[in-house]
This record gives structure tokens, sequence and C-alpha cells, in this order.
């Protein structure tokens, strides 16, 4: 028995781009154009006349905006979108909001000068909406939380940093900003240092780090070379870059390279998982979230072989039921937890 194509509604105010997008979605026979709209209210008429499987929706555009049309469009109907953002600081910070308003995945689409980079960037494109068509759409549910004090927010000098035995490593892909807001958001010290790798380009990790480290009590950066593991802290890997631990407990550090991609990403899960695994040993939790592919398998089975603990996000609250379900199949995620229950997980390894 055939299956039909994923029917695709492609919203951008450049024609050019909804041309490129058009020649790049027909390119798959499991993909289908079903309309192309220009703006906010094109998008929404078009969307409630033909229901769509997918949407790809351009972050900025004249009258309303793609972070406007979002709301409205998942009130309409609950259809996965797919955010179509520039590289620019400010792009990336409106496509976060979108990713924490319910939208599933974002691409970001090069400058007009730089178009052979989105012909190039076909494949993914064409995987990202194949995965939304089967994700889970959850709008948003997170609760805004007061800042961090001024006092709270200043840099802390070594001396008075808790000694870090004990490491946390978190990998996650699609899905992950809304679900990281929604985790990080209802942490407090004391907790052991958290390490997270989240798929996502340079200038996107930064710009969301900050947005964490604002809606956190616990201190959230982008983690920079030399930077110490410390508890009450947590770092993400900057986009573009390998990260990876160097040291011995409780005198830790991050290492950053520019290596090769591992299991595809760069960021790689994979990577410091394992270093986790190398540095931490039985004391190394990995915990393994939403995301398509498999990146994060083999470091779940490093910690695992090192005596470490792992866990992994269940299906029922993965946006993508991928990475995790590929290390659970493979029997190294020795539990699974809803994502309501993470919190308080990691409150108890701080004991």
């Amino acid at each position: 028995m055939s299956h039909r194509p994923v029917r695709v509604l492609i919203v951008d105010d450049s024609a050019l781009m909804r041309k490129m997008l058009s020649e790049m979605i027909r390119s798959s026979s499991k993909l289908e154009v079903v309309g192309t709209a220009r703006d906010g209210e094109e998008a929404l008429a078009l969307a409630d006349q033909l229901r769509p499987d997918v949407v790809t929706l351009d972050v900025e555009m004249p009258g309303l905006s793609g972070l406007e049309v979002l709301p409205r469009l998942l009130e309409q109907q609950e259809v996965p979108v797919v955010m179509v953002s520039s590289w620019t600081q400010e792009g990336a910070d409106i496509t976060l909001s979108a990713l924490e308003l319910g939208a599933v995945d974002f691409l970001p689409k090069p400058d007009r000068k730089h178009f052979s980079q989105l012909r190039g960037a076909r494949d993914l494109l064409i995987a990202k909406l194949l995965t939304a068509a089967g994700s889970r759409v959850r709008r948003s549910r997170t609760a805004s939380v007061e800042p961090r004090s001024a006092v709270a927010r200043e840099p802390r000098s070594p001396s008075g940093v808790r000694a870090a035995t004990r490491c946390v490593v978190v990998g996650i892909s699609t899905g992950g900003p809304q679900t990281l807001t929604r985790v990080f958001s209802e942490l407090e010290p004391p907790l052991p240092p958290i390490l997270v790798v989240q798929h996502m380009p340079p200038t996107f990790t930064k710009v969301f780090s900050e947005r964490l480290d604002r809606r956190c009590r616990v201190a959230v950066r982008e983690a920079k070379e030399g930077d110490r593991v410390e508890s009450d802290l947590i770092l993400v890997a900057p986009g573009g870059r390998q990260m990876s631990l160097l040291g011995r407990p409780p005198f830790v550090r991050i290492a950053l390279t520019d290596g090769p991609a591992v299991s595809g990403h760069r960021p790689s899960i994979d990577v410091l998982f394992r270093s986790a695994a190398e540095i931490f040993g039985a004391e190394a939790v990995g915990v393994l979230m939403t995301g398509m592919g498999r990146d994060g398998v083999e470091g779940c089975r490093s910690i695992i072989e090192a005596g470490g603990a792992t866990l992994g996000q269940d299906e029922a609250t993965s946006v993508i039921y991928g990475m995790n379900k590929a290390a659970f199949e493979a029997g190294v995620i020795r539990s699974q937890f809803a994502i309501d229950e993470l919190p308080g997980l990691l409150r108890l390894l701080a004991l």
C-alpha cells in the first residue's frame, strides 16, 4: 500500500526563496508543495483551506511576522511548523522564541548572495520536513521565571565553588529549545554541573544560552575553551565546535575543537558523552532526549561501560522519539522518564 506524499505549505515573502524551497521540496517523491503564501494573512487563509501536513514559515516578513503568525496558526490547527530563519543574532532570537511557542524545528537560510548553500541543504530540508510531519506539536506551557538577582548573576570566585565530583551530560536535538527551557526553568541550586549538546548552528547556541540564563535560577552560559566545570552551572556546547573534557575531578575544564562531524554533528552528543565517561567514570550521568537520528547512542554505551548511569526521555513526551529510541532499543538507556520528572531527577543527583 503506497503512502501519499507529505503536503507542505511554504510561507515566505521572497518570491525567489519560495521558488527555491519549492524546487528543493519537489525533488523528493515523499513531499508535495500544496501552496505558497507571501505573507502572514495569506498563510493563515491557505492553511485553513489546504490543511497541510507541514508548514515552512519565514521568520521575518512584512505585516504579520512569523512570530505573530505561529500562535494563530497553531490555534487554528496543530500543524507541525518548521521556521526558516536568517543566520543573524536577531533571526536566531526570533527563531528560538518560535520554537518555545511550539514550532518543531528550524532551518537557517543563507544570505541572498549564498543561495548555493541553500541548494546544498536540500537533503537536510527534506529530512526535517519528513521528520516534522511525524512529530508531536506541543504549544508552549513554559511559565515565565523571574531572572536571578543581579548579585546572583555576578561571576563567582573559584574559592566558593563546590567540588564537581559528578557530572550530568545532556544530548538533545529537534524539540530541544522548548523542552530545555521547560526543564531548566524548574531548577535551582544545589545541582551538579550540567553540560549540554543541543544540535544548533553557531550564533544560535549563544543566543539560546543567553535566553536560558534570563529564564533560569541557575547560571547558563555558552561554553568557552578552558571553562571550569562547576556545580550550579549549565554550559551549552557552541555550534560548530566539538566539546569534550580535560583533567580529573574536581578540576575539570572544557576543551573545544574544530574536529570533523561525529555521528553527523558538530557539536556531537557522542563526543561529549564519551569524554564524560572517560573523565567522570561511574559518576557520569547521560541524559538523552528528543531528536532525530542516532547521535548519543555510542556515547550512552561509553557511559554504561564506565559504570555511569543513562536516562532517556520517553516516547510520550518527546517531540521526536528518535535518538532516545535508538539508544533504548540498543539497551544503553537504563531508564526512561517523562519530561516533567526530569527536574526532580536532576535535583536528586545533587544529593
